[in-house]
């Protein structure tokens, strides 16, 4: 990891498209700009961490038929109404 020490309006570019900015420092915490192409990715760790607990906690939930909808099985376009965009 590239450690750096960066003052409030400095900026520091990565692999020539990616500008990350210090816009403001407050108390404890440090705000960032970041201005990258928007095929980029960013996305917050903690938000990340979330989805992938979630997704591990669905993953162990066992279900039962009885609990599921109705229509949970049928097929898109046939049982749902005309709706084709599932």
């Amino acid at each position: 990891m590239l450690v750096l020490t960066r003052r409030v309006n400095e900026t520091i570019i990565i692999d020539g498209k990616i500008k990350v900015t210090v816009v403001a420092i407050e108390d404890d915490k440090i705000r960032i700009g970041i201005d990258a192409p928007p095929e980029v990715g960013i996305v917050r760790e903690e938000l990340l961490n979330a989805v992938r607990d979630e997704n591990k906690a669905a993953a162990r939930t066992v279900l039962v038929p009885g609990d599921l909808p109705k229509n949970f099985l049928s097929r898109p376009g046939k049982d749902r109404g005309d709706r084709t965009d599932m």
